[in-house]
């Protein structure tokens, strides 16, 4: 079985579908590893590193998706890409099914099988392989300091010989695993955090923490853990 770790085509993505280590193990299992060339360069995993553990890399990006019988990505899938599957092979990834059902649509139409890893159910047999937690963990940590990068101020109270400065105030919406971790940063800073969720949110997680909460009649509670 042949597995191939296609390249990111979005600008801004960073990450790699399969590390190295993750790489070895299947491979101990029987799988042929394929690399495309600078897949995991963004993630600071080199060509060689993957080599090292015995994955061939692949230059000819054709070559990659026509004969692999599995392709695993971490972004949606482009056009160009899709039309070089074959019939009877697996492309694994965040696919946005729901979003994109065009895309879904033109895979079944070549007889591809697709797995949405944002689609697999948060249950206890599956908790290994739940991506969007994950990922959503995350967006949660670093969307509060792209916050306080951007803030003109300082997050925690600061008492200086020139005066004191107020710590700031932080508004999380959304009591999910994303809002959930959004909290904890400006917490250890000393900032002044207040949590906004809809009725019927998993906010359990927050209270015990001495949040403020604050229930938002208007929301909608998606599923999800946060305000939609």
């Amino acid at each position: 079985m042949k597995i191939a770790i296609a390249k990111e085509t979005q600008v801004d993505e960073r990450r790699v579908a399969l590390i190295p280590e993750v790489a070895a193990r299947l491979q101990q299992q029987g799988a042929e590893i394929w690399v495309e060339a600078g897949a995991g360069e963004r993630s600071f995993f080199s060509d060689s590193t993957y080599e090292a553990i015995g994955a061939q890399v692949i230059g000819d990006l054709h070559s990659l998706w026509r004969e692999a019988d599995i392709v695993v990505k971490v972004g949606v899938l482009q056009d160009f890409e899709v039309d070089q599957l074959h019939e009877g092979s697996v492309v694994i990834g965040f696919l946005d099914p729901l979003g994109n059902p065009e895309l879904i649509q033109k895979l079944a139409d070549r007889k591809v099988t697709a797995l949405s890893m944002e689609m697999i159910p948060r249950i206890s047999r599956a908790q290994s392989m739940d991506a969007l937690s994950s990922q959503a963990n995350i967006a949660g940590y670093k969307s509060v300091l792209i916050a306080a990068a951007t803030l003109p101020k300082y997050f925690p109270m600061l008492t200086t010989a020139a005066g004191t400065i107020r710590p700031a105030k932080v508004l999380v919406m959304g009591a999910g695993v994303a809002g959930l971790q959004a909290i904890a940063p400006p917490d250890g800073w000393g900032s002044r955090r207040r949590l906004r969720y809809p009725p019927g949110s998993p906010r359990a997680g927050a209270e015990p923490r001495g949040q403020v909460l604050r229930c938002h009649p208007g929301g909608r509670y998606g599923g999800g853990g946060g305000l939609r």
